[in-house]
């Protein structure tokens, strides 16, 4: 029986996984690459698998998600991997490449596939009739966004405004309480009660400190995005601002002191299991490292671990619990898939992830097997869940995090001898979900 040629569509390090893990399989393969016809503002090179933000692809510790996600993402043959192996240059413990070699191997590789074409023009318009894998990123072409507007209908996002998570675990709980303002409800929110001194504090930091800078286009699409203001740009409106805005502290009720304090920041659980809680209204486009220096200020938040930085740029993404099975597979249409960062995963080797999984799933349906199910103690399981099953009504992009794991049933005190038993466990999982379901 022949086997139905496939469209992918751009060749990002989503797209190029993808057109690996098929071609693999013997697929025939079309990746459609719009460049050099077009290239989007970020994009200045002709080859594939640009880099454009850094040449670091984080750590390879494995007591560690980004370790971890590379370990797992081997197991599968990662094209990206492999080639980042050949390109690597010094880093200590993070695997750095350079970036111009990369996107060269990285395009000679896929040239040498059999079976893969690569086709330099711009696709304004997604066959519905034929295996497709969209792959096009958060600068996705305006012709080709519309046409993903056609089959999704209102559920994109065009400009990413996160507020910063941070893994339960690192509260302390002594200083942060659950309460529902005015205890009507459940206590669904932390709390992080701040008294005068704390605040003013916190504030003078907030106002002085660093912001990312921006790109000309986002700054462009920032002055008429609506509800994306940063809290540092709130801040400077006034001191009291925040305290009658995201920091208002009404109907709440400090239990160490018995009275409302002075202000509040609310903390609310980005998952069922409450591993993991986002900083409520803190929208934020200070530098990660600012983010940590005055975010720890925050009562009770003083050794927070933070899982995911707030962020604000350009960013066009779907509403994946919405609309993406956790195959990546759009619900309304099996052949069609999306993968990298219009998911919502966010980080070059998660959007590698994402391409790896989209492929080899699209494989396995066409072969007419059941997906593969990646088990929710690995980092690749937890990426598949949370571009389709999020619970959080304001869905955003997320990378690979360990307090975005199960949490372990035996209690382990040093984070690294904790991070280091949750790694083990999420490769002997996988081992045994590719032995049973690979065989």
């Amino acid at each position: 029986m022949k086997k139905p040629d496939i469209l992918i569509i751009g060749g990002g390090l989503a797209g190029c996984e993808a057109a690996w893990q098929l071609a693999k399989k013997g697929f025939p393969v079309t990746l459609a690459e719009m460049k050099p016809q077009r290239f989007s503002p970020a994009h200045h090179s002709e080859c594939l698998a640009e880099l454009v933000c850094s040449n670091s692809l984080k750590s390879e510790l494995l007591a560690g998600a980004s370790g971890l996600l590379k370990a797992e993402m081997r197991r599968f043959d990662s094209l990206v991997l492999s080639v980042a192996e050949a390109c690597r240059v010094p880093a200590g413990a993070a695997l750095a490449v350079d970036r111009d070699e990369f996107a060269k191997e990285m395009t000679h590789r896929i040239e040498s596939l059999p079976g893969v074409t690569i086709k330099r023009e711009e696709i304004l318009k997604i066959p519905t009739d034929r295996p497709v894998i969209v792959a096009t990123g958060p600068l996705t072409s305006d012709g080709l966004t519309a046409s993903i507007e056609e089959l999704c209908g209102n559920r994109l996002a065009f400009f990413d405004a996160a507020a910063p998570i941070i893994s339960a675990e690192s509260i302390n709980r002594e200083i942060v309480f659950a309460a529902a303002r005015y205890d009507k409800g459940e206590a669904d929110y932390l709390n992080c009660p701040f008294d005068q001194a704390q605040y003013e504090a916190f504030y003078e930091a907030l106002i002085a400190a660093e912001r990312a800078e921006l790109h000309t286009f986002e700054k462009e699409q920032m002055r008429v995005y609506e509800g994306c203001m940063p809290v540092e740009v709130m801040a400077k409106r006034g001191k009291d601002t925040l305290r009658f805005g995201p920091l208002r502290p009404v109907g709440l009720r400090d239990p160490r002191t018995g009275h409302r304090p002075w202000a509040c920041c609310q903390l609310r659980a980005e998952n069922k299991e409450c591993t993991a809680y986002n900083l409520v209204g803190f929208q934020t486009n200070l530098k990660f490292g600012e983010q940590k220096r005055v975010f720890s200020m925050i009562p009770g938040l003083e050794q927070a671990e933070f899982l995911r930085y707030g962020v604000m740029h350009r960013n066009t993404f779907l509403d994946g619990p919405r609309l993406l099975n956790a195959d990546f597979s759009l619900r309304t249409n099996p052949l069609i898939r999306f993968a990298g960062q219009m998911t919502g995963v966010e980080g070059y080797m998660e959007s590698a992830a994402s391409g790896l999984m989209a492929g080899l799933q699209l494989a396995r349906f066409l072969e007419e097997k059941a997906p593969f199910v990646f088990p929710e103690e690995t980092i690749m399981g937890t990426l598949c869940r949370h571009i389709s099953a999020s619970e959080s009504a304001d869905y955003q992009p997320m990378g690979a995090a360990m307090g975005m794991l199960p949490p372990l049933t035996e209690r382990i005190k040093g984070k690294r001898e904790r991070y280091a038993v949750l790694a083990q466990r999420s490769l002997d999982a996988l081992e045994k979900a590719i032995e049973q379901e690979m065989p």
